[in-house]
């Protein structure tokens, strides 16, 4: 029974290690799977961290306004029965023209970084006469002295300072104080309001407007396009800006400086009137405008790179397994293991290190400890510092390998392809020196 094992394991040996390789390949997909949840448990806690600034600080923001309202009585009919209701009719500036200089600043939560930002906002425009008639509003019905106008922004705890809003007229001018949600309605519930001058709707007559907002912010900085043409300035010293919402600026330049952009949006690009009644717009659906991103999220690569992991153990098995045929250096099964927990600490070492020193020099650093780590035992193990540095030259590559694939975006499946074809070809190359039938 024992000669029978022995001639089958024999004759068989390289088919039943191969098998055995494959399964601790397998296996060791088991703690890279571990890893992966603790990469997405640090990326929780970072989003926690950036809402607790947030909070305290401001979230992101999304100017609205000026937008002038006027309400109405209307009489509806139901059963028979006359009843009067009260709505809202909106207008519109003809022009808006909104200038921003944005502040960043890094802030941190422990280990956590947050960018956050202040900025100053000159706005300034036009409206039209109010072109009432055509909405089919009886005069009768309109509550003049309670129309207002409105500015909103994503979170009032942002605003720095008093916000004003100067009128100009042709025979007169107002400087009127923007109070948040004195005047809620459907269509503003919370937004800054003041009450219209008489002046203006006695004449109802074109009018500018101007104001100065100090706001402070996390992450976004949004634009609405409610005049009929939207120009909309903004710069920063940030030098990373992602520019975000329904329109990308027509004009922007980023350097290591900062940015510059430019936006021009005209009524026709959005999906609401100038002016309308009785219904209600989802206004910033429409809103453009930059997010302050930071440059390199780590847990996002070491997320990448955690993907390539079966990649880099069965490559380096493969290499153990060729070594161990062609030069007849018999290898245990328990230090291909102990090999594959090597391999695997490496993400361990990215993801610790990565969040104090950035991704490029921790992916540098554990690379470099995990490939002297099994360098060393190899050399050991086999007793042959040509195999050692025959397999810290195979980490070597890679590892750089996947750096490069983590660095590229557009072309990254493309040069994965191309090297795992030609990893292919090599160990096929190689393959051909063992001997399959003997």
């Amino acid at each position: 029974m024992e000669n029978l094992i022995s001639n089958f394991w024999n004759k068989n040996k390289i088919i039943l290690k191969s098998f055995l390789i494959g399964i601790l390949s397998l296996l060791l997909l088991i703690p890279t799977l571990f890893i992966q949840a603790l990469v997405s448990e640090r990326k929780e806690r970072q989003e926690e961290a950036l809402k607790e600034i947030s909070s305290r600080w401001a979230g992101s923001q999304t100017v609205t306004g000026p937008v002038i309202g006027i309400p109405y009585t209307d009489f509806v009919t139901e059963n028979n029965n006359t009843h009067s209701v009260r709505r809202w009719a909106y207008f519109l500036p003809g022009k808006l023209n909104i200038k921003s200089k944005i502040v960043p600043e890094r802030r941190y939560r422990g280990i956590y970084q947050v960018v956050v930002y202040t900025t100053e906002l000159q706005v300034n425009g036009s409206f039209d006469s109010l072109a009432i008639s055509e909405l089919g509003i009886p005069d009768a019905n309109l509550l003049w002295n309670e129309a207002a106008v409105f500015f909103n922004v994503g979170d009032i705890q942002g605003l720095k300072e008093e916000v004003f809003l100067e009128l100009k007229g042709a025979a007169a001018s107002s400087k009127l104080e923007l109070i948040p949600a004195k005047r809620p309605t459907d269509q503003f519930r919370s937004a800054l309001s003041a009450a219209l001058p008489g002046w203006y709707l006695a004449g109802n007559n074109p009018v500018e407007f101007s104001a100065t907002v100090s706001l402070k912010g996390t992450g976004n900085l949004l634009f609405v396009p409610i005049g009929r043409e939207t120009k909309v300035e903004a710069s920063s010293s940030w030098s990373n800006p992602s520019f975000t919402g329904s329109v990308l600026p027509d004009l922007r330049s980023i350097k290591d400086s900062g940015f510059d952009a430019n936006w021009k949006v005209l009524a026709l690009n959005r999906k609401y009137p100038q002016q309308w009644k009785e219904d209600t717009y989802n206004l910033e659906s429409s809103a453009f405008g930059v997010d302050l991103i930071v440059p390199v999220d780590a847990y996002q690569q070491t997320t990448r790179s955690v993907k390539y992991a079966i990649l880099i153990i069965i490559l380096t098995f493969t290499a153990f397994f060729l070594i161990e045929w062609i030069y007849s250096r018999p290898i245990h099964s328990l230090q291909y293991l102990l090999v594959g927990f090597a391999l695997c600490i490496f993400y361990t070492l990215l993801l610790s290190l990565s969040e104090y020193l950035g991704f490029n020099t921790a992916y540098g650093l554990a690379a470099a400890a995990t490939i002297g780590l099994i360098g060393w035992y190899v050399g050991s193990m086999l007793r042959s510092s040509k195999m050692s540095m025959f397999i810290i030259f195979l980490l070597a590559v890679q590892y750089g390998f996947v750096f490069t694939l983590i660095q590229l975006q557009d072309y990254a499946l493309l040069m994965g392809s191309i090297g795992i074809f030609l990893t292919l070809a090599v160990v096929m190359y190689f393959s051909r020196k063992i001997k399959w039938n003997s």
